[in-house]
């Protein structure tokens, strides 16, 4: 998916604000939560989150959605990650 149509996507699921987000090479986050809705679109690098026992990588168009209060963690792959994220 392209960023045109994702920012479209965003807002008829009412997700009205969205932001860049970067992370270094290689870095990671400890387990967290939001307190709002992530969906995010993979512009460049990957990103790995784990929910209890399951992890996915997302590559860039790839698509994820957090809900609300989910525990995770995250790993950045070895070229680091962007991604634009509605947040709700």
């Amino acid at each position: 998916m392209h960023r045109d149509e994702f920012l479209a996507l965003l807002s008829s699921e009412g997700f009205n604000e969205a932001v860049t987000v970067t992370r270094e090479a290689s870095a990671s986050l400890d387990i967290h939560a939001h307190p709002f809705d992530a969906k995010a679109l993979i512009l460049e690098g990957d990103l790995t989150i784990r929910i209890g026992d399951d992890a996915n990588t997302y590559r860039a168009g790839d698509i994820f959605h957090l809900t609300t209060n989910v525990d995770h963690s995250e790993r950045y792959g070895p070229h680091g990650v962007s991604y634009l994220v509605g947040r709700k």
